[in-house]
């Protein structure tokens, strides 16, 4: 098993525990520092004068406790200004050795906090240049004035002050992946979100441009025969009002499915999705509307006794995942040969090569003549791929077809030409895909382009 990456771990790390950068209010973040600083150096600062102070000393004493309390009290500023507070506490620091030259007292531990804090908060160059300024300085200052600091006691400050600087450059970094890890994590919710909208599109376009499209031709069917045979018109009406009917459920469902993603509780029945043995019925449906369709099915279920009923089994080899893609595919297919071909007839083809089912969509109309179709160099026609008509508008439903394609690792040519326009399509049949728009799309079980009549 391959183990985890230093990213990933960082990852977990942060959808686990996203308050380890946030502990406490940022009240107690800034006052724990100062409180800490004043208790360690001024009580002690103060116990020293008492007891040590002669009145040779008892000046430089009181002088050490005052410049022990500037530190802390310069630290509450640290958040605001991290830069110029470390460079006063150093400076403080500096003085406090050299008043205070006996090797006895309480540490400058203002010192660290505004080190770590200046790193942490950007001021790095601060903190590096002003600490060894004031050390640098001290030392001169030492041997100017013939203190006689032990080598050790040298050694000691310099390896502290190295420590604490390693300390805040562990914190920044630290903080800094963190913050990467925060940046990164927005990214990703914000490209989730954007392919929910994606997915929402697609999925309500899929479910109601064939119905919608439907409507407009049996609505003008019952325009023009409305005098001469009203029969006829009345029962467009009748169709009209069964396939807008079938295109509501459909749409209940839809936004049915994308409720229970969100964990609301939904009363709309979901059913199963669409699968190959439903392509009769789309077939039949677009028939119906004057465009002759023949389905030609060579898959194992189809050599094998024709496609099933609604209620059966679907076929085992294709996943679940690809016969919902083809059937939607198909019927976007089928709906533009209505809409935008002018076509008398069509042919829709599924076999099965190897690991990949081939669908083929053929009819005999016109073409793409809303479609300009420039060639890339690898031969494929850019502008339906990316659906873009001569008028600079995006058509969705090629845009759609293709991205349900390439979802499952496949892909999706149109060919155009003065004899008709083809949709070939390639998907290996064991495909799967974990996008929502594969696990969650159910539609009634009767689409409204399977049970609209004849006008």
């Amino acid at each position: 098993m391959r183990p985890p990456s230093r990213v990933t771990e960082w990852h977990d790390r942060w959808e686990r525990y996203p308050h380890l950068e946030h502990r406490g209010s940022p009240e107690a973040r800034l006052w724990i520092p100062v409180i800490v600083a004043f208790l360690i150096q001024v009580p002690p600062s103060i116990f020293r004068a008492r007891v040590l102070g002669t009145p040779e000393t008892t000046t430089l004493l009181v002088a050490g406790v005052i410049i022990a309390a500037i530190g802390p009290l310069a630290l509450i500023a640290a958040r605001r200004y991290p830069g110029p507070v470390v460079a006063v506490v150093s400076a403080a620091a500096s003085a406090d050795l050299i008043v205070t030259s006996s090797s006895w007292g309480p540490p400058y531990i203002a010192l660290a906090f505004a080190l770590v804090g200046a790193i942490v908060r950007g001021a790095r160059l601060w903190a590096w240049t002003a600490v060894s300024a004031a050390w640098l300085a001290t030392l001169a200052i030492a041997i100017g004035l013939d203190l006689s600091w032990q080598p050790a006691r040298i050694a000691g400050i310099t390896l502290g002050i190295l420590v604490v600087l390693g300390v805040g450059e562990s914190m920044r970094t630290r903080r800094e992946r963190f913050e990467q890890v925060g940046r990164t994590l927005a990214e990703r919710r914000q490209t989730e979100v954007q392919a929910e909208r994606v997915r929402i599109a697609r999925e309500l376009h899929d479910v109601l441009a064939h119905s919608l499209s439907q409507i407009n031709v049996q609505a003008s069917v019952g325009l023009h025969l409305a005098e001469k045979q009203p029969q006829t018109a009345v029962a467009a009406l009748a169709s009209i009002k069964e396939t807008s009917k079938t295109a509501l459920d459909e749409v209940r469902a839809v936004l049915g499915i994308l409720r229970a993603e969100g964990g609301a509780d939904v009363g709309a029945p979901l059913v199963p999705e669409p699968d190959l043995s439903r392509l009769p019925g789309l077939v039949a449906s677009v028939s119906s509307q004057g465009v002759h369709v023949a389905l030609d099915d060579r898959t194992a279920a189809g050599e094998a006794g024709g496609a099933v009923g609604a209620g059966a089994a679907a076929p085992v080899r294709p996943s679940a995942a690809v016969q919902l893609a083809v059937y939607r595919i198909v019927q976007e297919s089928l709906t533009n040969v209505v809409r935008h071909s002018g076509a008398t007839s069509a042919t829709v083809t599924i076999a099965e090569v190897a690991d990949t089912l081939e669908v083929t969509v053929r009819d005999n109309g016109s073409g793409a003549p809303q479609l300009e179709l420039p060639r890339s160099p690898d031969g494929a026609h850019d502008a339906a791929r990316d659906g873009t008509r001569r008028d600079g508008t995006v058509g969705r439903g090629l845009l759609g077809m293709h991205e349900r394609a390439e979802l499952l690792g496949g892909t999706l040519e149109t060919r155009s030409s003065p004899t008709g326009f083809e949709v070939l399509v390639h998907i290996p049949l064991g495909a799967d895909s974990d996008a929502p728009a594969v696990r969650a799309s159910t539609v009634p079980a009767t689409s409204a382009a399977e049970r609209a009549p004849s006008p």
